[in-house]
């Protein structure tokens, strides 16, 4: 059995499923397998490890993604069509950083920090939230928190946004990461006037 098949068959997922059912399948099995909700470490290590195979496949080419239904997969990969994003230019960094809390806590820094560099475009308290970046950064950017022993981890999915340029992943993961840390400096994260202070 290839490597694909046997993280797909973990996930409870088919062959074409898309970024939003893999995503979705490792919400649901963290309910179970997490270690806060009393489960084996090395099982949700695992779910982690296949999801991170499986999102590596649909982020290539059509042509290289291993297993029957590639060319439909590959549209389930991208943003929402009509939203302005060019399909095929996608990013994503499953494990991109911790914030020291837990998901509820960590989805209100998000936003905080969201109206510092974009804006909102869809918001599912408390483990995901889509953002258009513009500034300094622009681009489509999706973060889906996960519980991660009294933490959060944060993975994210980037695109870019009509015919610019997309940024490089580390640059995004670094601008949302200096950012947080200006929320922990500040306890409110807010000056008086509801901006950075």
């Amino acid at each position: 059995m290839e490597p694909i098949d046997a993280a797909r068959r973990l996930l409870g997922v088919t062959a074409d499923a898309g970024v939003e059912d893999v995503r979705a399948a490792r919400r649901r099995l963290a309910k179970d397998l997490h270690p806060d909700a009393g489960g084996d470490e090395s099982a949700m290590r695992a779910v982690n490890e296949a999801v991170e195979l499986v999102l590596d496949d649909l982020a290539r080419p059509a042509a290289g993604r291993a297993g029957p239904g590639s060319a439909t997969a590959g549209a389930a990969a991208s943003p929402r069509p009509g939203s302005g994003f060019r399909p095929g230019r996608v990013d994503h960094d499953v494990a991109s950083f911790t914030i020291e809390a837990l998901p509820v806590v960590a989805f209100e820094a998000l936003l905080v920090v969201t109206s510092w560099i974009g804006e909102v475009v869809v918001d599912e308290p408390p483990y995901q939230l889509e953002v258009v970046l513009t500034d300094p950064l622009r681009c489509w950017c999706r973060l889906d928190i996960v519980p991660d022993a009294g933490a959060s981890t944060v993975a994210l999915t980037i695109a870019s946004l009509a015919d610019e340029p997309l940024p490089a992943i580390d640059s995004v993961r670094d601008l949302w990461v200096a950012c947080l840390n200006q929320v922990g400096a500040d306890p409110d994260g807010l000056d008086g006037s509801g901006h950075r202070g």
